[in-house]
């Protein structure tokens, strides 16, 4: 697999990175043994960059992947993120403060089994508190040699301007994928120009882009899906009708509908890192094909008449999950 920089100043890693909030059972049921023989795959196949945090399972993901990471020491970077708490009283809430910044990088570490991070991001912002100060505990993090890089999750391009400003931010992850396309209204834009990748997460749609289309009323009461806009009906009807349409068009172009969809991210820009997520090595090995396969100015066309911006039905998160995201248009 080709490499890209996690950004400017920052380590090269495979073109595609492996999201791991499956590991955690975000999506149903999982078990060890089996995200441990994903990561093994992910290994043989170049795929190096791993992406987790400390909120996904209360730190199961990041339990998962420690006892596989101490055995094979120094082979993956490894990025996690901070700064979303729940609590009985108060349910979910948003913490940037020094002190949990300080406390959660220390609990990620000794989940992980590792001394350093490689990346460092705010999971979400807590907007009452000024982004600048957020960057002086950060930097000040990177400085004691227990981060390498910092980033940010779902901001909006003015908070990632103002963050910069302080010292230079290595990454942006925000979802992205041919059904959610608002980082293009900016952020791709100023991430480019200031020199931070941007790391779009579920750019398969969660699981819209993979060859059986997923069946809402089998999911599970604690997939996430369960409530999303996008997987209710008559919202999911009209997506998978229009989304069928694109699996058949992969496989006339010789990929799996996952495949291509990630193609089209890796299209958008060399500082484009997707990390798509999965337990299934059989879904990892179809995903990383889409590393080396470049597409032509005909088929990027042809996508684009398919999957026009804006043509899924609901929007991309229920009020209740769309707590959190900055919006900016």
């Amino acid at each position: 697999m080709h490499q890209r920089q996690l950004g400017a100043g920052g380590p090269m890693v495979g073109a595609i990175g492996l999201g791991c909030m499956s590991f955690a059972g975000f999506y149903g049921p999982t078990d060890e043994a089996e995200s441990h023989a994903t990561l093994a795959r992910a290994l043989d196949l170049g795929c190096d960059f791993l992406d987790t945090s400390n909120v996904y399972g209360a730190g199961l993901a990041e339990r998962v992947m420690g006892s596989f990471i101490a055995q094979n020491p120094g082979k993956f970077k490894i990025a996690t993120k901070v700064g979303i708490r729940r609590d009985p009283q108060r349910g979910r809430f948003f913490d940037n403060s020094p002190e949990h910044l300080r406390e959660a990088l220390e609990g990620s570490l000794q989940r992980l089994k590792i001394d350093y991070v490689d990346l460092y991001y705010i999971h979400r912002r807590e907007q009452a508190r000024p982004i600048e100060e957020v960057m002086e505990t950060l930097v000040s993090l990177k400085q004691e040699g227990k981060i390498g890089g910092i980033g940010f999750s779902e901001i909006s391009p003015a908070s990632l301007r103002r963050a910069h400003a302080v010292h230079p931010v290595m990454a942006v992850q925000s979802e992205y994928s041919l059904w959610t396309r608002l980082p293009e209204l900016g952020m791709l834009q100023t991430c480019r120009e200031l020199g931070v990748a941007f790391v779009p997460f579920s750019p398969l749609a969660r699981g819209m882009f993979s060859d059986t289309p997923p069946d809402p009323a089998q999911f599970p009461d604690d997939d996430f899906r369960k409530a999303n806009p996008r997987f209710v009906e008559p919202n999911f009807s009209y997506n998978e009708a229009i989304v069928s349409k694109f699996r058949s068009y992969a496989h006339d172009c010789g990929l799996t509908p996952a495949a291509l969809a990630l193609a089209w991210v890796l299209n958008q820009g060399d500082h484009l890192i997707p990390i798509p997520g999965t337990r299934s090595v059989k879904h990892l090995e179809e995903d990383l094909a889409a590393a080396d396969r470049t597409l032509s100015a005909t088929e990027l066309a042809e996508i684009e008449a398919l999957l026009p911006v804006g043509f899924a039905h609901g929007d991309r998160y229920s009020e209740a999950q769309n707590i959190g995201p900055e919006r900016y248009c």
